[in-house]
């Protein structure tokens, strides 16, 4: 009873147990991310031999390039993830539904979508439940990450969009864009997940550069990392 007991509540077993028993292999986990406004169609490909070499679960690209990867992941198992209404949010609701319309027919299998963030700090509930639905309407059965920009939120904010996320149909909630002013946490992490309470998937982004982090973000349940860092994390 006693070394159960030590499983269960000491960091460095509870850790080691969850990998030994529970994980995937890593890199599993990891969607490949180059979103920064100076990647180039050169970059992009580089990305997808990286994602097919390492066995990536997907790459997360800028709407535009969803074609272009298509091409080169064509035979491959590697996912493509096209950001919406990256990375302000702000966009009307119709423009992120044609993007995710673009996006999708040009390839893409997952959307991560920005929510607006000052509909939220204005209480206008009912607008990003709308947003949320609008494109998971377009999706379908593909998947849809809410992407909720934790740094400007306050915890009771975090918990609403929580809400409003699993009301509206999500897949997941997303940490973050990675052009805030922070990026995960683990507190966020958890925090999230307390709402959740396993009826969406969590996925955590932005400042994720090393083995360690990526490894306390899924031994809380993350079961998906946005990272530009992922060979780094891997090898």
């Amino acid at each position: 009873m006693f070394l159960v007991f030590l499983l269960i509540k000491t960091p460095f077993f509870h850790k080691t147990f969850l990998i030994k028993k529970n994980m995937l292999p890593l890199e599993n986990y990891i969607d490949h991310t180059l979103l920064k406004p100076s990647a180039t169609p050169e970059n992009i490909i580089q990305l997808c031999e990286e994602a097919k070499k390492y066995n990536f679960f997907a790459v997360c690209i800028n709407g535009s390039f969803v074609q272009l990867a298509k091409r080169e992941l064509i035979n491959s198992n590697v996912k493509i993830v096209a950001v919406v209404g990256f990375p302000l949010g702000t966009t009307a609701i119709s423009i992120k539904v044609l993007e995710t319309k673009t996006c999708i027919n040009d390839g893409a299998d997952e959307i991560d979508m920005v929510i607006n963030v000052g509909m939220l700090k204005s209480k206008d509930f009912k607008y990003l439940e709308n947003e949320i639905q609008a494109v998971k309407n377009e999706l379908g059965d593909r998947v849809l990450k809410v992407i909720i920009e934790t740094c400007y939120l306050t915890d009771e904010e975090k918990k609403v969009i929580c809400e409003i996320a699993m009301n509206a149909g999500a897949d997941f909630v997303k940490t973050s864009t990675g052009f805030g002013t922070n990026g995960a946490t683990i507190a966020d992490v958890k925090l999230i997940k307390e709402v959740l309470k396993g009826q969406l998937s969590i996925k955590a982004s932005g400042g994720i550069s090393d083995k360690e982090t990526a490894l306390s973000y899924i031994s809380l349940g993350v079961t998906r990392i946005g990272t530009s860092s992922g060979i780094k994390i891997v090898t």
